[in-house]
């Protein structure tokens, strides 16, 4: 394999989010010169990056220009101009994960297929090109946008045909509405030289309306054998998918204790955020680990975790104020994470607190305290 522990290395991110700002904290670790694009000039990772692009990343020119800038190309978000990453393949650079796995993910409804095509298991579906077709199926279904959904946007609850008035007319999947026990995730590294590992299972805990996840329990509160089960399904995932890089793999644990696939993310991803603090390796060291084709890290957790999103309060939009950080920080265990974004808005992503304890029953209490205390809300005008 290639040294990239070398002063001329450029490593180019695609997206410049709270994922890539905690990749940051990595390749700075590492040294490794990073360039950074994205839409928004505020973006958290604008300042603190090596170099900062601004531009548009489903823009075939803006990509392509950019991956000619580094000598290896990844990302922190899958909405990405894949066009342009194919050239920019076909030219010889490298790009993790790879073009053809991230068009694979980009649509639910190629996602779908491919579970299908490859034995694994999902919930039953159906695709379709427009919302008029729907009306005609059984109650209750998930609809699902096929492209560029996330944090509870493009997924939504049918119960009744008029839930269906405030969806948009686009091309869709109706999945059947599985009554589950458990909402579980796993990590899987896959390297560039093949090494594989999987992070231990977490359990979901999510919020009523918003459709985000509110908490991140590792390990899952689950029995070993439905764990072992959730860890075989995402293993085979990621070796049908051929992934370089990790592979975040959303499950559900059925009431009969079946394990049947979400969908899946081909990055660093929310669920594995605890990592940072109660893994031997975090999720964003391991990332750079597949990339650059280096040995895995330990993936199994010192100590007992729990994530807590950290989200905008309903009613409030504009300059962001955290209220109640110093009461918070004098719980045990406790470690925030802000993401640099200046202007909050109901549910948007601000951040996340981690809490570690040798009881997982005393994390998840804390966990449900900082929850109730520490709140993000909006300067007065």
């Amino acid at each position: 394999m290639k040294n990239y522990f070398s002063s001329e290395f450029r490593l180019g991110v695609l997206g410049g989010g709270q994922l890539g700002r905690m990749l940051l904290a990595e390749t700075q670790k590492f040294d490794i010169y990073t360039l950074i694009l994205d839409g928004a000039a505020d973006a958290p990772c604008a300042e603190i990056c090596n170099e900062f692009h601004r531009g548009d990343l489903m823009d075939y020119d803006t990509v392509y220009n950019f991956g000619k800038k580094t000598d290896l190309l990844t990302i922190e978000i899958e909405h990405v101009n894949i066009e342009a990453l194919k050239q920019l393949k076909a030219e010889g650079l490298t790009i993790y994960p790879q073009p053809e796995v991230l068009e694979l993910i980009q649509h639910k409804g190629r996602q779908k297929d491919f579970y299908l095509e490859n034995d694994l298991p999902t919930a039953a579906f159906t695709h379709h090109q427009g919302k008029e077709a729907l009306f005609g199926l059984s109650l209750p279904f998930v609809w699902k946008s096929a492209q560029f959904g996330y944090d509870g946007n493009g997924v939504k609850v049918i119960r009744t045909y008029e839930d269906l008035h405030d969806v948009p007319d686009l091309p869709c999947i109706a999945e059947k509405l599985i009554p589950f026990k458990n909402e579980l995730a796993v990590i899987v590294a896959r390297s560039a030289i093949g090494e594989i590992r999987t992070y231990p299972v977490v359990e979901m805990e999510f919020h009523p309306t918003a459709n985000q996840v509110e908490f991140v329990v590792c390990p899952a509160r689950i029995p070993e054998e439905i764990a072992d089960q959730a860890q075989e399904v995402a293993l085979r995932a990621a070796e049908a998918y051929g992934i370089t890089g990790l592979l975040a793999v959303e499950m559900f644990q059925t009431q009969d204790d079946q394990i049947l696939i979400n969908e899946v993310a081909p990055r660093t991803h929310n669920s594995g955020h605890y990592s940072i603090e109660a893994s031997y390796t975090s999720q964003f060291e391991q990332h750079l680990r597949s990339i650059l084709g280096l040995p895995l890290g330990k993936t199994e957790s010192k100590v007992a975790s729990v994530m807590v999103n950290l989200v905008g309060e309903a009613g409030y939009s504009g300059p962001v104020v955290y209220e109640n950080m110093n009461e918070v920080l004098k719980m045990e265990g406790v470690t925030p994470h802000i993401y640099g974004k200046k202007q909050t808005r109901p549910f948007r992503k601000m951040g996340h607190v981690t809490i570690v304890n040798n009881d997982m029953d005393e994390a998840r209490r804390i966990a449900g305290m900082v929850k109730e205390t520490l709140k993000v809300k909006s300067q007065p005008a």
